[in-house]
């Protein structure tokens, strides 16, 4: 591992494309990681002080200023926040860092998904002073479902009230991982100027020149020399407890070498028992090269992570290894394999139509046709982009483990796998997240009723998360997504991106669901039709039951479907297309034509016909016999809620208090910070739309607060 964390610069020569080793070596040196983090904690700060010390802007991009490489649109300037994700690329001691820089704010939750989706390493970073903050746990625990190893870094250690022990306590006791702290802050608050090294037991400070040479590597100050010693001894313990061969070398000398450490902390970040933490300034540009370093030596290149699995869609390849319709497939990050790519963003614009990609195997050229495995559609590759955020540079190629975008591709979706023609495979797509808020859209004028249609069609290809539909009812479109500030941030998006168009929006409406309080047992249904020539036959005895734990606890989709018959007198067949009708009837609820969630229903009984059962009957029997069993269960009215986390000074928390619990909110603690006071509450979505303004005027504009879903519960009976 290199321990030299000053920049050097390195020359690249062509190699011949023959040489497969030289190739891996290649990709071995590439780092696909993501910039994690709550709101405020300076993600975007951390990217462009990476940048800028790679020497890929000649200037420090400021969020304040406007002058973000990675903020590149206008509503993100303005607004001062990351909105959507945004790639860039660099170059640091002979390695290529792919980077997307990921929003902070849970309503746009789905971006960090989408990007997590692709990327094989993270670095999160904390506020010294706030240390994990709701948003940070959320987003840490996407990266966990992923398997995403990351690294920490503590940002902000010049503040006042800055506190590594205590960042590192809350990542311990929030997160769960064994954090592993490898430096030692040079200085408190304002006169933070450094970090010891507890590898090398060096010292780095910097200064606070606008260029990039302000690193200084000197002896330990004699007056941190102890406790820096202390500090590494407590390292070399906790490392040896988790790693077996970093403790046979600890038994034996008491102590363990900086190569089997540094060794040790690579294993154990990316199998992800445990995550080294580090710190800095990002702002004053202190801590970024060592963050480098270790982003270098401990996330995992393409070739580290495990072969991507996905489902072959029938064909086989060249060698005849893949399988049958549907059989499970590995592929390895290998350039001369199969090509396999995911689609993990598009960018619809009025000149054309940009489609990010991330490369698990095989090479991509200018100029190649491949097929889009999901919708069986072939697509030609017209350019090939390397990506800085709102700036690209064309390639000729691109190889497995590269992040690019192209253009060319003209219908492919976001979640799409693109592949070599003779060689399908679909990988698994992002996940996208519920919609939780909805709004009604028109067109001021009727005349632009289309192009609004055009409109809203090009912001859900470009964000999955967002669903428009007709109402039925009304005829009105409506737009439905995660959260106010996401549809706000997407109405003004039409009306920027479309002059002219003049949008009226409706009072947002959250997404209610319906589930069982009480059931029923024995619930039995015949269904019987015939109107000349083959009938329909089906006799189902259902039990309808509330899933265990807190009513609406099953948030978006809670259902079991379980079949007790015994002797055949349901054949297994037509018990699927039981479970089928019981998944269509929930669709609409008794109540108020919500979907329902959060039950269990058991097949017990039922009978056939020799002749006249099918699937259809069993399946239009199971769908009848629920919505007749919910009209005489117990029924509930659940709404969405969400975590609200208000920081404000002292003096407001009172008037906070009160208007918490004016809004049907549960408090759930309050955490004096100082002259600040974190509240906690659990409130109804429905009672948060305009708080931001609230708060503002309340708390003289001093006040913020940030929210995270907590699930459904039960709504007031006048919302029913």
């Amino acid at each position: 591992m290199r321990t030299d964390v000053r920049r050097t610069h390195t020359t690249v020569t062509t190699t011949s494309t023959a040489a497969a080793a030289a190739v891996l070596a290649g990709i071995n040196t590439v780092r696909n990681l993501g910039i994690l983090a709550h709101v405020d904690a300076g993600k975007t700060t951390v990217t462009e002080r990476i940048l800028f010390l790679a020497g890929e802007t000649h200037k420090r991009g400021e969020v304040h200023d406007g002058t973000t490489v990675t903020d590149c649109h206008p509503q993100e300037r303005e607004r001062g926040i990351t909105i959507f994700a945004a790639a860039v690329s660099c170059l640091w001691d002979g390695h290529r860092i792919n980077l997307i820089d990921t929003p902070g704010h849970v309503d746009f939750a789905d971006e960090v998904e989408r990007s997590l989706r692709v990327l094989d390493g993270a670095v999160a970073v904390f506020d010294a002073v706030a240390g994990v903050e709701p948003q940070s746990e959320s987003v840490w625990r996407q990266a966990d479902r992923h398997g995403v190893p990351r690294i920490a870094f503590v940002n902000k250690m010049d503040r006042a009230g800055a506190d590594l022990d205590a960042a590192v306590a809350s990542i311990r006791e929030r997160l769960h991982p064994v954090p592993l702290a490898v430096q030692l802050p040079v200085g408190r608050e304002g006169d933070f100027i450094g970090v010891v090294d507890l590898l090398t037991m060096r010292a780095l400070t910097w200064d606070d020149g606008p260029g990039r040479d302000g690193l200084r590597e000197v002896p330990v100050p004699e007056e941190l020399r102890a406790e820096a010693e202390h500090r590494r001894r407590r390292l070399d313990e906790a490392v040896a407890g988790l790693h077996p061969a970093a403790l046979e070398e600890y038994y034996e000398h008491s102590a363990l070498s900086t190569a089997t450490l540094a060794a040790a902390l690579r294993d154990l970040t990316r199998s992800g028992e445990a995550v080294v933490v580090l710190c800095g300034s990002a702002y004053r540009n202190r801590g970024v090269e060592p963050l480098l370093a270790a982003v270098t030596a401990y996330l995992p290149s393409p070739l580290d992570v495990p072969a991507v699995r996905g489902s072959s869609v029938g064909a086989e390849s060249a060698e005849g290894a893949e399988g049958a319709e549907g059989a499970e497939v590995e592929r390895a990050a290998d350039p001369a394999g199969p090509l396999t790519a995911l689609v993990f963003k598009v960018n619809v614009t009025a000149s054309g139509r940009l489609t990010y990609l991330r490369l698990y195997t095989g090479t991509l050229r200018k100029g190649d046709t491949v097929l889009d495995a999901t919708t069986g559609r072939t697509e030609r590759i017209a350019r090939i982009l390397r990506v800085q955020a709102d700036s690209h540079t064309e390639t000729d190629s691109a190889v497995a483990g590269d992040i690019v975008a192209v253009i060319g591709v003209k219908a492919a979706r976001t979640g799409a796998t693109l592949c070599a023609p003779g060689a399908p495979l679909v990988l698994e797509p992002p996940v996208t997240a519920e919609p939780v808020v909805t709004v009604a859209v028109e067109a001021r004028r009727s005349v632009d009723t289309d192009r609004l249609a055009v409109a809203l069609a090009r912001l859900a290809e470009e964000d999955p998360s967002l669903v428009v539909r007709t109402d039925p009812e009304t005829g009105q479109r409506v737009l439905s997504g995660l959260g106010e500030l996401h549809l706000e941030v997407a109405v003004e998006k039409i009306r920027r991106d479309h002059n002219g168009l003049e949008v009226t929006v409706g009072r947002p409406q959250v997404a209610l669901r319906e589930t069982v309080e009480r059931g029923v047992t024995g619930h039995v249904h015949r269904h019987v039709k015939q109107d000349g020539g083959a009938g329909q036959f089906a006799q189902v005895v259902i039990d309808v039951a509330p899933l265990d734990g807190p009513v609406g606890a099953q948030e978006g989709g809670g259902f079991v479907f379980a079949s007790t018959v015994t002797g055949g007198r349901v054949p297994k067949e037509y018990v699927q297309a039981v479970e089928a009708g019981c998944r269509d009837a929930l669709a609409e609820g008794p109540l108020g034509g919500h979907p329902v969630t959060g039950l269990r229903v058991t097949l017990t009984d039922g009978a056939t016909h020799t002749k006249d059962s099918s699937d259809l009957a069993f399946r239009t029997a199971g769908r009848t016999a629920l919505r007749d069993a919910l009209r005489a269960c117990r029924v509930v009215l659940l709404e969405p809620v969400v975590e609200v986390t208000v920081t404000v000074p002292q003096e407001a928390v009172g008037g906070v208090l009160g208007d918490l619990a004016a809004r049907r909110g549960r408090v759930q603690g309050s955490d004096p910070q100082g002259a600040t006071a974190s509240v906690t509450a659990v409130v109804p979505l429905a009672e948060l739309f305009g708080y931001a303004t609230a708060l503002r005027s309340r708390t003289q504009g001093r006040g913020t607060f940030t929210t995270r879903p907590a699930g459904y519960a039960p709504a007031p009976a006048a919302a029913r």
